[in-house]
């Protein structure tokens, strides 16, 4: 247990992540199209106070500033000669406010898809994509990140491929899915199937599971698919502030800090180990988790309808093991 995130498991019964990124940085003055890496050299104080924002609300691990900061992501706005840069300073902003917490806090090393199709259907092939998560890797750990973070994964060639990157760079690494069609990822991936693909990798990650994805009931009905495998490993779950609405020109999550109080504790109560938010989910989500966690006593293990019953229904009629035909989303649709 040389790394701070598995000396962290070892006392803790759970562990609060922190909230979106990206919706964060949007209500900062971040322009759609821009690439948010940027702001890493550009405004390193917003950078901070993202940052500061998670931990003075409670978070044990803030993720950084390096979602799409791969060279495959970052060709598009022709900085793909910067990645290992980016990926430095958005790390080692994280260590200083880290450092500067009087706590033990978690830097993880955000490290999202490429956005390439692997062979055959597409281009990319294992080992291009393991040289693309490892130059990015290189640069978190110049930073300062304790953990890789990968994140917000659809296919298991990618995860396998990131998975290799984190061992040559040295680096101890957690990874998530998006489950968000039908409780599979995008590529098809299911509960089971993740877990079963975790438990056969030659470099498995301290911890897994499921952020994003469609809204918080699913991404709770996913781990429940995590947990009916028998998994020991411990489990992550970062799940959307609601589901997004789009008002006055603009994307709005409805998830309340009381609703995102339900689920965290919920997703403790289901066995998960790291709990936190993704997109929506602000400072205000954070500190309404904490307290809920902190102050509400362990239940059993929730059923799908006590999840429903507390953060709405689910967008799809199974969680992508059984038969589907897709009414659950549809009816959902109309009544948006």
């Amino acid at each position: 247990m040389s790394d701070a995130l598995s000396r962290l498991l070892a006392t803790r019964d759970w562990l609060m992540a922190d909230g979106a990124t990206g919706t964060n940085l949007f209500n900062m003055g971040l322009s759609s199209g821009d690439a948010p890496e940027m702001w890493n050299l550009d405004h390193p104080d917003r950078i901070h106070t993202l940052y500061r924002g998670a931990v003075e609300a409670g978070s044990d691990i803030f993720l950084t500033n390096s979602f799409g900061a791969n060279a495959a992501r970052l060709k598009l706005h022709n900085l793909q000669g910067r990645t290992r840069e980016l990926n430095r300073i958005a790390a080692a902003i994280g260590r200083e406010v880290a450092d500067a917490s009087g706590r033990t806090v978690v830097v993880a090393g955000s490290v999202g898809p490429t956005g390439e199709i692997f062979q055959p259907m597409g281009t990319m092939t294992h080992a291009d994509a393991v040289a693309i998560f490892h130059e990015q890797a290189e640069g978190l750990k110049e930073g300062g990140a304790d953990v890789l973070w990968v994140e917000t994964i659809s296919a298991p060639e990618e995860y396998k491929a990131a998975a290799e990157a984190a061992a040559l760079a040295g680096m101890p690494w957690c990874g998530t899915m998006s489950f968000d069609t039908a409780g599979r990822t995008m590529m098809g991936v299911t509960s089971a199937a993740m877990v079963s693909m975790v438990e056969k990798l030659p470099n498995p990650p301290i911890a897994f599971g499921a952020n994003c994805g469609v809204g918080a009931a699913d991404l709770l009905r996913t781990v429940l698919g995590f947990m009916a495998q028998g998994t020991e490993r411990p489990v992550i779950a970062k799940g959307n502030a609601g589901i997004p609405k789009y008002h006055d020109g603009h994307i709005h999550y409805d998830g309340t800090p009381e609703l995102m109080a339900e689920y965290a504790v919920l997703a403790r109560d289901a066995g998960v180990r790291i709990i936190g938010g993704c997109c929506g989910t602000m400072p205000e989500h954070l500190r309404a988790m904490r307290a809920a966690l902190e102050t509400r006593p362990k239940g059993e293990r929730p059923s799908l309808e006590t999840i429903a019953a507390a953060l709405g229904g689910f967008s799809s009629a199974s969680d992508g093991t059984g038969g589907d035909d897709g009414a659950g989303r549809e009816r959902r649709r109309r009544r948006g």
